[in-house]
């Protein structure tokens, strides 16, 4: 199965993104747009990982999140791999302690491996929602100029989430597992 871990924004956070975004749209055909129930902030991408690893995956994870506290977040902004030039992924920035995000991050990618289903690949940590897709490299530069001064409200995430992806023609996400971020550990360690 296809699995990643991610902070999930509430509704009211990407109902702000989605209401900028629907009529800019029709002028984008070419872009394949990610549904607002779809977008998530990836942690770490684990790629296929085998059913008998969830339960130590589990186990790993929930250690992780209890080592980190709620984490303060906003949508503002937008970019896009590997550039707004020649773009493939039209994302939209997620605002917040950059440190201790990268950190979450960099702990459950670490409790990943530990239980035997290491990240599919390792690259700096850029906290983001993909919002778009292209087919072949696009210049979107000019919507990423109009994305540029947008500025959701605040929220707080306070889990972490397994979840698993289900590709194909309409590819969704189902989440297997969450952890309160900061909760206390049984035994204290």
């Amino acid at each position: 199965m296809r699995l990643f871990v991610a902070l999930v924004p509430p509704p009211e956070a990407t109902a702000e993104l989605d209401a900028v975004l629907a009529p800019l749209r029709p002028d984008w055909p070419g872009l394949r747009w990610t549904s607002q129930d779809a977008w998530h902030v990836t942690l770490t991408f684990l790629g296929e990982v085998n059913a008998s690893l969830l339960e130590p995956l589990a186990v790993r994870l929930a250690r992780a999140a209890g080592r980190h506290p709620p984490q303060d977040a906003a949508i503002g902004g937008a970019g896009a791999f590997p550039s707004a030039a020649k773009a493939r992924v039209l994302w939209a920035a997620v605002i917040g302690d950059r440190k201790a995000l990268t950190a979450l991050a960099w702990s459950a990618a670490a409790a990943a491996r530990r239980a035997g289903a290491p990240p599919d690949e390792v690259r700096p940590y850029r906290p983001h929602l993909t919002i778009g897709r292209c087919r072949q490299p696009a210049d979107l530069r000019p919507l990423v100029s109009e994305l540029h001064g947008f500025a959701g409200r605040g929220w707080t995430a306070g889990q972490m989430q397994l979840i698993r992806s289900h590709p194909g023609p309409r590819p969704f996400y189902e989440t297997i597992a969450s952890w309160p971020l900061g909760a206390p550990r049984p035994g204290g360690r």
